[in-house]
């Protein structure tokens, strides 16, 4: 617990050191924003820079959720119709988004930081890899659409879904990315039903974290703002980028990013 005080006592004091903290910030913010928009993955950017700006890994990653949750709020709006459209069924698994979303947050407030600090890169390669893969896991999406579900497709579906939600609030990058590859599995047949439906549970999934986080004092406020900002800009890029630039483009570029971050981190930790 000493780790633990030690990191408070660090944010409490902690600000801008200079005008160029805050720049990388809502650089950080914007790229993450556009990625997010257009291929999935920020956390990989606003993460790291959080950790290269000052923040002890569980504060930054806390602050990074918090940065980029009114960009998935944004999307899950952008989906309102799909959403209106998708099966009453698929409404139930907001539900064990929520729960799940709860438990991450609580696994990750009282994980000891240097536990966090040395599991986060593999975080960032892992959820990197996901990213990389995530081509032939919407391959996959597709080919199960026609399958017929067992009796216990709810059990199952509720189960899955606590699961990834558990892990979205705890960490999360990639999360997006899991939630389709579940809905594929389950059966959910329309792609553009079960973005909105991503999208939808993302929401329940890190805001019921960013609460949590809020209440037990995690977010680093002017870092937050600072970077949100950034994002909400780098999503609204990030529609207009990704009506020029290819989605594969953009993925492989994130990939590349959370990777040789995901490396440096390993480096440093030797």
């Amino acid at each position: 617990m000493a780790g633990r005080a030690s990191d408070r006592n660090r944010v409490a004091v902690l600000g801008w050191h200079s005008w160029w903290h805050a720049l990388a910030a809502i650089g950080a913010g914007v790229l993450a924003g556009v990625v997010n928009s257009v291929a999935g993955g920020g956390t990989n950017i606003s993460f790291p820079v959080l950790l290269w700006l000052g923040l002890p890994p569980i504060t930054a990653n806390a602050t990074s959720a918090t940065a980029l949750w009114p960009g998935v709020m944004s999307a899950a709006v952008g989906f309102a119709p799909e959403i209106r459209k998708s099966p009453k069924r698929w409404y139930w698994l907001a539900v064990p988004s929520f729960v799940g979303g709860a438990i991450g947050a609580y696994l990750l407030v009282h994980t000891p930081s240097t536990v966090f600090r040395s599991i986060a890169p593999w975080l960032v390669i892992g959820s990197s890899t996901l990213m990389a893969a995530e081509p032939l896991l919407v391959k996959r999406f597709t080919a199960l659409q026609g399958e017929r579900r067992g009796e216990l497709w709810l059990a199952l579906a509720l189960g899955v879904q606590l699961l990834i939600s558990s892990y979205g609030g705890y960490f999360g990058a990639g999360l997006g990315i899991l939630i389709l590859t579940a809905l594929g599995l389950l059966g959910l047949r329309d792609l553009h039903a079960a973005n909105g439906m991503k999208n939808m549970y993302s929401v329940a999934i890190k805001g019921v974290a960013v609460i949590y986080f809020v209440v037990m004092a995690q977010v680093v406020w002017h870092a937050a703002i600072t970077m949100a900002v950034g994002a909400i800009a780098g999503g609204y890029l990030g529609a207009r980028v990704s009506r020029k630039a290819k989605q594969s483009t953009m993925r492989w570029v994130a990939v590349g990013i959370g990777v040789v971050i995901g490396v440096v981190m390993l480096v440093k930790m030797v």
